[in-house]
């Protein structure tokens, strides 16, 4: 990072001085002020069907001042597998994937906690199996994506009532592969999240036999790239989208139609289903900055999976969180 800083101009560092001169006074909720160099940049930016994209131009927050190249991968194993491939500036994905990056010191960094509703991530049976609790799962074909939130919830759940991997004829599938499977009957329960699992209830009659509330902490990482963030114009651009993240959060809260009808055009499910998940939510969402009780419970999930045996040894989380955007963000958000 030092060689990187040393080799830029006065001229540089003057304008990324005024970009952060424009974040102190600006407050938190008015746009931030960004150099005219930023025009000239592109982010390379991670995102999922009906997420991040439809929710910055529905809320208004999608005038950027630099170009954003949008990249459709529908699991944080994917984000984080492009950031160190370098085909990706930021991206974002649970604890989950993040828990195998910091076994295998991954270049990414940590640098911002999206918190989610929990109720759409959920254990589903199909509505003729005969499974009424996570103990009838013993011996059934369940499905679940591996090394992510589905992959945890789910291994908490068995072990909460004696069972274990062991016990279950697990399949590792993605999402839309996850949906055909069961979809044609070859699934008899389904660990899943987001809208894939709202299809299945109403396409398909599935049942929510329990959700991730209780299992999950809720918090979701923003994955960064770390060329991308010691790059002090690049880092000057994602403290700007990040802040345009957090501001349109806030407002889904208090405009969820609009939002719906942004994510139905995107994902093909209907705006009355997806009003009915926002109903049923967890708690609202927001962005906020790396706390200690983030990286807390990013330990206990690392934790959790090297007792289960999914992980082969120790993974220390807390050198890849990056605090360097907690100024920015904290100005408007609630302690993690």
């Amino acid at each position: 990072m030092t060689s990187i800083l040393s080799a830029w101009s006065r001229r540089q560092w003057l304008q990324a001085a005024g970009t952060a001169a424009a974040f102190g006074a600006a407050g938190p909720w008015a746009q931030a002020a960004a150099p005219t160099d930023l025009s000239g940049l592109t982010l390379r930016i991670g995102t999922y069907k009906g997420l991040w994209r439809p929710l910055l131009e529905a809320s208004g927050q999608g005038k950027t001042p630099y170009r954003i190249d949008w990249r459709e991968l529908n699991n944080g194993v994917l984000h984080i597998e492009a950031i160190q491939g370098d085909a990706l500036d930021l991206g974002s994905g649970s604890e989950i994937p993040a828990t195998f990056a910091a076994r295998q010191k991954a270049k990414v960094r940590f640098v911002a906690v999206i918190h989610e509703d929990l109720n759409n991530q959920a254990t589903l049976a199909r509505k003729d199996a005969p499974i009424k609790t996570i103990a009838d799962f013993k011996g059934k074909r369940v499905g679940y994506v591996r090394a992510t939130t589905a992959h945890y919830y789910l291994s908490k759940q068995l072990a909460e009532v004696g069972l274990s991997f062991n016990d279950i004829q697990p399949i590792n599938l993605s999402p839309a592969d996850g949906l055909s499977a069961f979809a044609r009957g070859d699934l008899d329960a389904w660990a899943i999240y987001g809208y894939n699992g709202q299809l299945a209830r109403i396409q398909y009659g599935a049942r929510t036999i329990k959700t991730g509330k209780g299992y999950l902490s809720g918090n979701f990482p923003v994955y960064a790239n770390p060329r991308a963030v010691d790059e002090p114009l690049r880092h000057a651009a994602i403290t700007d989208f990040l802040l345009r993240l957090q501001r349109a959060y806030a407002w889904a809260n208090g405009n969820y139609l609009e939002y719906a009808q942004a994510q139905s055009a995107e994902t093909r499910v209907p705006v009355g289903d997806l009003i009915e998940l926002f109903n049923g939510r967890s708690n609202d969402y927001a962005l906020g900055p790396v706390t200690n009780a983030a990286v807390r419970s990013h330990q206990e999930v690392a934790d959790t999976f090297q007792k289960l045996g999914v992980l082969d040894g120790p993974a220390e989380v807390a050198p890849l969180w990056d605090r360097s955007f907690g100024a920015a963000l904290s100005r408007n958000s609630n302690p993690a």
